[in-house]
Formats: structure tokens, sequence, C-alpha cells
């Protein structure tokens, strides 16, 4: 396969990018490098898959018309991993234009790039568990239920996405695979998620904040048991749109999270509890059973395996 990856200097483009290269197959990656986080961590994973001779990249934003055309030209692309999105549910809260460009349009000019691109077998791309939002069952989320009612803008730019990526399937016959992501961690993960921040904060000493942490469950997903799996599903096209949930189906409460990451630390966290705040929902169940049957994703790492490895990377980054 010859892939493009869209957000490959992003945690889980990172990821799936190597996961790609180890197979064999030829990887050009885009990214816009933007500042929602250190820009560092994002020239430091790339440093990484720079070292393998079949990884090229373009510096680029999605969200400039013709931006993927210009900097591709005729680029021999059998696959599209679209990862690359502006990430964060209470970040939409403050900046909600910026979810409107990087994932409503940045994902439309992705659609258009594959549209007359006439070598493309499959095009996959990111969704996520929000746009399932608050929900009372006590079984897992499944690709069947209805998804009407997005807590949050960030979570209602993915169901955009995946509502666009339909329209194309039906009007262009483009082959796509929308994946729900469940709370993925790990390794040169994002600053701005939990357990990095956790992590952070126990072993500096300093106090945690828990929102309504007696509530809060989530389905923690390590990141290698989703690149593991992505190869198989781009070698493996629908004849539509398909969507599949990809998460561990175990969730966690947060107080287990917490206590996980002070064992991994060695060391007790001061904890601050506040009200739930707005846009997040209480809980992520995800049914795996449809992505089990067709590619045999079946994750592997427990929470205390994924948060020691995530541990252990955080202090050889710091140091």
């Amino acid at each position: 396969m010859n892939v493009l990856v869209t957000g490959a200097a992003g945690f889980i483009g990172f990821h799936a990018a190597r996961r790609l290269l180890l197979e064999g197959h030829s990887v050009i990656g885009v990214d816009n490098l933007n500042d929602y986080y250190e820009p560092a961590l994002k020239q430091a994973r790339l440093t990484a898959l720079k070292k393998s001779s079949r990884f090229t990249f373009h510096l680029l934003d999605l969200a400039e018309k013709g931006a993927l055309e210009q900097a591709l030209g005729n680029a021999s692309i059998t696959h599209i991993l679209h990862l690359a999105a502006q990430a964060g549910v209470r970040y939409s809260l403050e900046n909600p234009h910026s979810y409107i460009q990087s994932n409503v349009m940045g994902h439309l000019n992705v659609l258009e790039y594959a549209r007359h691109n006439k070598g493309l077998v499959h095009l996959a791309y990111a969704s996520s568990s929000s746009v399932y939002g608050e929900r009372d069952i006590e079984t897992g989320f499944r690709e069947t239920d209805r998804v009407r009612q997005p807590a949050s803008l960030y979570a209602a730019t993915k169901l955009s996405g995946e509502m666009l990526s339909e329209s194309y399937a039906q009007l262009y016959g483009i082959p796509q695979t929308g994946l729900r992501f469940f709370t993925v961690y790990g390794p040169w993960g994002r600053p701005d998620m939990a357990y990095w921040v956790f992590t952070e904060k126990v072993l500096a000493g300093d106090p945690i904040t828990l929102f309504a942490p007696d509530i809060m469950k989530r389905d923690f997903t390590y990141v290698d048991d989703i690149a593991n799996v992505l190869p198989k599903i781009l070698r493996s096209p629908p004849d539509h749109h398909a969507i599949y949930n990809l998460g561990n189906s175990k969730p966690n409460q947060l107080t287990d999270f917490v206590q996980t990451i002070e064992d991994a630390c060695e060391k007790k966290a001061e904890v601050i509890i506040k009200p739930q705040q707005a846009g997040d929902v209480r809980k992520t169940f995800a049914d795996i059973s449809a992505a089990q049957a067709d590619f045999g994703f079946a994750p592997k790492t427990a929470l205390k395996d994924g948060i020691s490895e995530f541990v252990s990377w955080y202090r050889s980054w710091v140091n």
C-alpha cells in the first residue's frame, strides 16, 4: 500500500504511520504542526518517522482548499488514513471556529482529494466515541445506535464528518470506513489528555482536579492495540461506507484510573473534586463485536500495563 496519513505528526497518526512502515508500506504524511500543544513533541515524532526511507512528509493545512492537490501532485496514493483533526472536548468550548475549520472543512477537502484520485482503493478516517453523547445504558455503545445528540461541538464536528463521508460514498462510490476511537492513550501521547496531565502533576507533587469522579467511566484504549489493527482495516475496503468502534470494551472508573497512575508513579496524588464540566459525558463503553468479527480486533493491553508504559516514556521525554 502507498498510504496518505493525515495528522502524521499527531499522537495516533504517528503510531499508525510507524506501524504501516514496519509492515513495509510506503507512507506520505501531512500535518500543519499547529501549536495546540507543544510543536517540539510533533517534531520529535516526525524525526522518528523520517528514519524510514519509505516515509515522506508535507507541511500543509488541510482546511485550505487545494492544499493536498498542490503538495502531492500526481502521487500514486492507494489508501488514505485521515487522522488529522482539532482534538479536545473542552477546548471546543473556547475555540469553536478551529473545530469547524479542521474537522469539517479539512474532512471535506480530504474527500474532494479522494474523489478525484482514480487509483484510490480505500479511505479510512477517524471519528470518535463522542458522537454517542450522554448514555444511561449499561451495555456497550453499538455502531447501530442512534447518534443525534452530541454533547459537545467537537462531537458534532466528528458526526458531521461521518455524514459527509456517507454522502461522498453514495455520490461518488468512494469506499470508506469511519473509526470511532475510545479514549486512546499511551507513549508519545497528547499533553492535553488526562493521563498526561495527571502523571505530570503527580510526579511534580501538584494537586490534580477530578470532575465528578464518582460517576465518570472511560473506555481507555492503548494506542498499540489501535495501531496494530489499522493496516488490516485499510486492506479491507467495504462496498460502501462502514463504521466501527475501536475501544477496549472495559470501562474504568476515573478513581481507579487515578489509582493506576499513582501506582505507576509510586506516588500519591493530592486530589481536588469539582462538578461535571460542560461537554463531558459520564461514560464511554465500546461494543467492539463488529471489529472483532471483521478484523480480529482484540485489545490485549491492561490499563496498568499501558499506564506503566506511558509513565516510563514520559520520564524519558521530560529528561
